[in-house]
């Protein structure tokens, strides 16, 4: 992250115009302005990795701005980026466009776009779309260019591909955005990573990784394979969230960390990963989180061993997005993982709208299964899931 090179004049001149822009109370942003220069210490606080071989180092933690944003002020920014976490992680689809806006306008609260990463996300089905999508990322966020630019949500390693590479490599040659990848949500990582490494020429990887992908060995091996190929590895989904009552069956016990914070620290604890992504809602959540990044304790084998635990005794309520078994196994139409992700914002997250939202954008014939299917779909689900409860639980849940 570059040097403040702006002074309190142009700041401050800075925010009003932003203030205007978006129609809200100039005197209001002005004071919350001044305040945020003089409490901003624009020195890394955060630890940071090396992002695999781009050259660029950034901190181990990161802001997912999938929730939703204050417009015209958002303290939870304000406060992450005093404490040094300025990697923020949004998408073309996150509130349809209102996070990057709300981003544009922090952006110019703290002094320039310049003082923060961004990463932003398309969901295009075509190349030409993904192509297409990074100006409409650039006009949300009032920038000219991105830190990296990923194609969103990709589950099917022949989407990995040369045309691909080649649609990456002209958006950086035009400067529109520093480096390029993919985020997944998919069980299927493995073949994704894999492929990522064979291909060549992906900058960086978005995927879920979490305490319960631990002794996965396919998994640490295609990881071994990508760190020794220079891409670098960003995990989200870190608290592999299950039901509260469900993750209640284990009271977790530290003298040092919170349960959210020893979910970090496991995978901090994995050196190929060189940051993770992390939804914080709330100013309690983020304060937790910035204190486990600068925590330089480690997990202890007591703790290491309840996390097991928890992953085990938790197992049949997390999906881990392995729709290549299941929905393979059944007819390709199904949508169980999509199904059972939505849930899980709705139970765990509190994101009931949004849950039903994209829930409904499932056709209303890939939402259930036969009871043959649901046979066959439970056979193969490595985690044991009732996937004909959870499925009727989705459907009574969010269809209305």
């Amino acid at each position: 992250m570059k040097e403040c090179n702006l002074d309190r004049r142009q700041f401050l001149k800075s925010a009003a115009l932003s203030a205007a822009t978006i129609g809200f109370s100039q005197q209001a942003i002005l004071e919350r302005a001044e305040a945020a220069t003089r409490k901003t210490d624009y020195s890394q606080k955060i630890p940071h990795r090396p992002l695999g071989r781009t050259g660029a180092s950034i901190p181990i933690l990161q802001i997912g701005t999938s929730q939703a944003l204050d417009q015209e002020y958002d303290k939870i920014l304000h406060l992450l980026f005093r404490e040094g976490v300025y990697y923020l992680d949004t998408a073309l689809s996150y509130g349809w466009g209102s996070s990057q806006k709300a981003i544009a306008n922090f952006a110019s609260q703290i002094g320039g776009r310049h003082k923060l990463w961004i990463t932003s996300k398309s969901s295009a089905w075509s190349l030409d779309g993904f192509a297409e999508d990074i100006d409409k990322c650039l006009a949300d966020l009032q920038t000219d260019y991105l830190d990296l630019y990923l194609s969103h949500s990709v589950n099917n390693a022949d989407a990995i591909n040369r045309d691909l590479i080649q649609i990456g490599e002209k958006l950086k040659k035009s400067g529109k955005t520093r480096f390029f990848g993919f985020s997944s949500h998919g069980g299927n990582v493995v073949a994704l990573l894999n492929k990522s490494v064979k291909i060549g020429g992906i900058d960086a990887i978005l995927f879920s990784y979490n305490f319960r992908r631990y002794g996965d060995r396919e998994l640490s091996l295609a990881l071994d394979r990508c760190k020794e190929a220079g891409i670098g590895l960003i995990a989200m989904k870190t608290m592999g969230s299950v039901p509260a009552d469900a993750e209640a069956v284990l009271d977790f016990k530290s003298q040092s960390f919170t349960l959210g914070q020893a979910k970090l620290k496991s995978v901090w604890a994995d050196d190929r990963i060189d940051s993770v992504v992390v939804e914080m809602d709330s100013t309690k959540v983020a304060r937790e989180n910035i204190a486990a990044a600068k925590s330089e304790e480690q997990l202890t084998a007591n703790e290491i061993h309840q996390l097991n635990r928890l992953a085990a005794m938790t197992a049949q309520y997390s999906c881990q997005g392995c729709s290549h078994l299941c929905e393979e196994a059944v007819n390709k139409s199904a949508k169980i993982a999509d199904s059972l992700r939505y849930l899980m914002y709705h139970e765990c997250y509190g994101k009931t709208d949004i849950a039903k939202e994209f829930y409904h954008l499932i056709p209303m014939n890939s939402r259930s299964l036969t009871e043959q299917e649901t046979i066959i779909a439970q056979s193969v689900c490595p985690q044991g899931i009732d996937i004909k409860s959870r499925l009727e639980l989705a459907q009574k849940t969010l269809s209305s």
